[in-house]
């Protein structure tokens, strides 16, 4: 895409307070080459009109209910820029200058605001006709901005232009497949596009374990270990579903057993 062209650039503003949206909405009448298409009041709102209306830069609120700005970002993924727009956060903030990342500190500066927008602008203006170079997916940039030892107790998922949220109690367990991984919840299973590496060092170690490349558990779901074939194992669920277990997972998983 060129902002040498007569089309305009299409903007969303997601924040959950209306003076923080209005704030964001008076800075852009200055920049007529800039539509907004969307303000949304909370994440659901976001993810919904993102997929519908595809927007090329997005200014995003982190602390929000329903969904925080990273869970958002994990749903729309990296079509549009995103400028992330926060409360004084120091650990979000180490992450965005770490990742390089654009963002604006509330109360949001008409100066502050125009570097951020110039910034985006100037990367948007390189593109030709492609999609911008992504930056760090929203799993690496959430885990840099998290506190330590702070793990995510919920999951969300896109599905179409809705969103499902996973409880971390109520996830069973997780299969990796491929790029996305399929996460399995009181019976049903849900596709997420993200690598089941970043999904393990988000869940809590001490509730979750990966006992095999391609699987994580909840280890309240674990009945038993179970012997299957030569020098193989398999883990039953207390739904009796099977799953397998590498040598490395085996050691583990035993040693929580047998505490």
């Amino acid at each position: 895409m060129s902002l040498e062209t007569d089309r305009k650039l299409r903007a969303a503003i997601v924040d959950d307070e209306n003076l923080a949206r209005q704030v964001l909405r008076e800075y852009l009448t200055c920049h007529p080459e800039i539509e907004i298409v969307a303000e949304c009041a909370n994440g659901f709102e976001a993810v919904k009109a993102v997929a519908e209306l595809k927007p090329d830069l997005v200014f995003l609120d982190i602390q929000m209910p329903k969904l925080d700005g990273f869970e958002v970002l994990e749903l729309i993924g990296t079509g549009p820029a995103v400028i992330f727009v926060t409360a004084h956060d120091n650990h979000a903030i180490r992450a965005f200058e770490v990742h390089a990342v654009d963002y604006l500190l509330k109360p949001v500066g008409a100066e502050r605001f125009e570097a951020a927008l110039g910034r985006v602008k100037e990367r948007l203006s390189g593109d030709t006709g492609k999609h911008h170079q992504p930056g760090p997916s929203a799993a690496d940039l959430a885990a840099a901005a998290r506190p330590p030892a702070q793990y995510v107790d919920r999951i969300p998922v896109r599905e179409g232009t809705s969103v499902v949220i996973i409880p971390a109690a109520k996830l069973d367990y997780v299969e990796a497949q491929d790029d996305y991984v399929a996460l399995v919840s009181q019976g049903k299973k849900h596709l997420k596009q993200q690598t089941i590496s970043s999904l393990e060092a988000a869940l809590d170690p001490s509730r979750f374990l990966r006992i095999h490349r391609s699987y994580i558990v909840n280890l309240e779901r674990v009945a038993r270990l179970e012997p299957y074939g030569k020098d193989s194992y398999v883990a039953v669920l207390a739904d009796r579903v099977q799953l397998p277990v590498s040598r490395a997972g085996y050691s583990r998983l035993r040693a929580f057993l047998d505490r």
